[in-house]
């Protein structure tokens, strides 16, 4: 981060030191002098000048942080297999507002991208607590709870958020994941299938066939699974994850031949991906007389 100067726990308080004795001197002082005046000016000044400068310094750290973060999301999602959907909030416009609150949304959105989902569930808790009823704060709530697997709290947030927010296509598709996690299919269908009709996101549309794929696997409607995964490819030939799937309800729909298939492109796809790896453990898993997975 090259010899940036970091303003330190002992820099903050020599600074609040000399605001301090700065602040002493003035108070109960009357008819000060021309010349003590113009010094305790030039401190003023030179006071205010140094704080500027370590702000500028911080922000600038802080946009490397930033950047790390970013980098850190990329090498998570090449080592790490999972359904959930890839967190996509948009950074929170930080503006000043009298409560904080829009402090706590920044660190909040800040710790999911960094996989701290506990520490933003306590910021964005306190972003509401200032600000109530917020549909920012209860949708990045939302999502931080979701991937902490804490169904039941997350998806009352983001009902509140598609309460006032009725064509919020991500809000809906993670609460048709929710609903698929939870096992309660018919609903998991109703905003699927909704968010569908929206077509308002390309991520939350490539996401609804996902998961409306894996909904008709659950239920074993193996031709109809194989539909959605095939549309999915065709939105987002990226989308590993649907190559597995759409191998798996190929093979238990009775059309192996085409599972190998589905497999073997995931793989050549991007062998180092999660799920690209998946798809080859599991060619050599048929390959030797056994069966693939029946979950995900």
């Amino acid at each position: 981060m090259g010899e940036m100067a970091v303003l330190s726990a002992s820099r903050v308080t020599d600074l609040r030191r000399q605001c301090a004795d700065i602040a002493g001197r003035l108070d109960g002082r009357e008819g000060i002098g021309e010349g003590p005046r113009a010094q305790l000016k030039a401190e003023i000044i030179a006071l205010y000048r140094s704080v500027d400068h370590e702000i500028g310094e911080l922000a600038a750290l802080k946009e490397e942080v930033r950047r790390l973060v970013d980098k850190w999301k990329t090498a998570q999602r090449s080592d790490v297999a999972t359904t959930a959907p890839q967190f996509s909030g948009e950074r929170p416009l930080v503006h000043a507002d009298h409560l904080g609150a829009s402090t706590f949304v920044e660190k909040g959105w800040s710790r999911i991208s960094l996989g701290d989902y506990e520490g933003a569930e306590a910021a964005l808790t306190r972003a509401l607590q200032l600000a109530p009823n917020d549909p920012q704060s209860e949708s990045l709530l939302g999502w931080a709870q979701m991937l902490q697997e804490k169904y039941d709290d997350a998806l009352l947030n983001f009902q509140h958020v598609l309460m006032r927010q009725p064509a919020n296509a991500l809000a809906r598709i993670n609460v048709g994941y929710i609903c698929l996690k939870k096992r309660i299919f018919g609903e998991a269908i109703e905003h699927l299938s909704k968010a569908i009709r929206l077509d308002n996101d390309k991520k939350a549309t490539l996401y609804a066939h996902f998961y409306l794929g894996l909904v008709y696997l659950e239920r074993e409607m193996y031709e109809d699974a194989e539909t959605f995964f095939q549309k999915t490819l065709v939105l987002g030939p990226n989308l590993i994850e649907a190559s597995y799937e759409l191998g798996r309800a190929r093979w238990f729909g009775g059309n192996r031949d085409g599972a190998i298939d589905a497999w073997r492109a995931g793989h050549a796809a991007n062998k180092f991906n999660p799920w690209g790896k998946r798809c080859a453990e599991v060619l050599e898993t048929v390959a030797t007389g056994g069966e693939p997975p029946r979950a995900a």
